[in-house]
């Protein structure tokens, strides 16, 4: 009866730590702070398509995280895409001529927005509004103009 007691301690003890480890894991590798951090300045760009743009994906700037994706938006009388963005108050002089792309990491990896700087010797802030934009590709519709292309050729 002993030794029963025992293992069931043991074996408790055992799940206990795996399931703290694996908290531990969690919040380690998931980078929270990024989620939670609300200091900086919001901007907002016009896109005609975003793709599979989601809330909360990075926005970089020669590949480093400047900011983040706060709200996307249907503009009723464009019809455009408005996107908010947060940029980290760190990153202030991004010269306000700017321009914001929709890009993919990797072939089919998630979608981001990639600032280009500008030339400008004025600088983005609150409120600002990103004037040249670059829209998703959408590989769906590259596919469907190098098989339109092929056929129409091929006729020939």
């Amino acid at each position: 009866m002993r030794q029963t007691r025992t293992i069931e301690i043991s074996t408790g003890l055992f799940i206990i730590l795996g399931f703290a480890s694996l908290f531990f894991l969690a919040t380690q590798t998931t980078n929270i702070r990024a989620y939670s951090d609300t200091s900086g300045f919001i901007v907002t760009a016009s896109f005609t398509n975003v793709g599979g743009l989601k809330v909360r994906a990075p926005v970089t700037m020669a590949g480093v995280n400047v900011g983040r994706v706060t709200e996307i938006h249907l503009d009723p009388v464009t019809f455009n895409a408005i996107v908010s963005i947060q940029i980290s108050q760190q990153f202030n002089q991004i010269p306000d001529d700017s321009s914001a792309s929709i890009l993919t990491s990797g072939l089919l990896g998630e979608q981001y927005i990639g600032i280009s700087p500008g030339g400008s010797e004025t600088f983005l802030k609150n409120s600002s509004k990103i004037q040249f934009t670059q829209s998703a590709i959408i590989l769906e519709n590259l596919i469907g103009q190098f098989l339109f292309n092929k056929a129409s050729s091929g006729s020939k």
